[in-house]
């Protein structure tokens, strides 16, 4: 394989990294605004709502959300060692890593809408 060729595939790969590198930091972001989200949430239902078991869902869902904010945040340092020092191929594997980590935020995402879908409907009761 010539240098020409060598480094293309080189510069391919890094600026591959570099797209899952940003992703993943924009999914560490969007959940550190989530776990801030309950701290509001919390506030509003310990003065309004007081309800047990919505209590339970939101320590649960910030607990959920903070563990996977450190597993996006240790992804994201392999992801920055890659770049700096690996020479690994950027192949199907890695890009279904990625994927499979893009799919878990999804996730994240949608358990955050359905518990604000239940919230607001809590809220909805309470009257001016």
């Amino acid at each position: 394989m010539n240098t020409a060729t060598a480094s293309k595939i080189e510069s391919h790969r890094r600026l591959c990294l570099i797209k899952d590198y940003k992703e993943t930091n924009h999914w560490i972001d969007t959940l550190e605004l989530a776990v801030n989200e309950f701290q509001h949430f919390s506030l509003i239902e310990k003065q309004l709502i007081k309800n047990i078991e919505t209590s339970n869902t939101m320590l649960a869902l910030r607990r959920k959300f903070t563990l996977n904010m450190a597993s996006f945040c240790k992804y994201e340092q392999e992801i920055k060692t890659e770049i700096e020092y690996g020479k690994t191929e950027y192949n199907d594997s890695r890009a279904k890593v990625h994927e499979i980590k893009r799919l878990q935020f999804v996730q994240l995402i949608r358990e955050l809408h359905d518990f604000r879908i239940k919230f607001y409907t809590l809220l909805e009761r309470y009257k001016r």
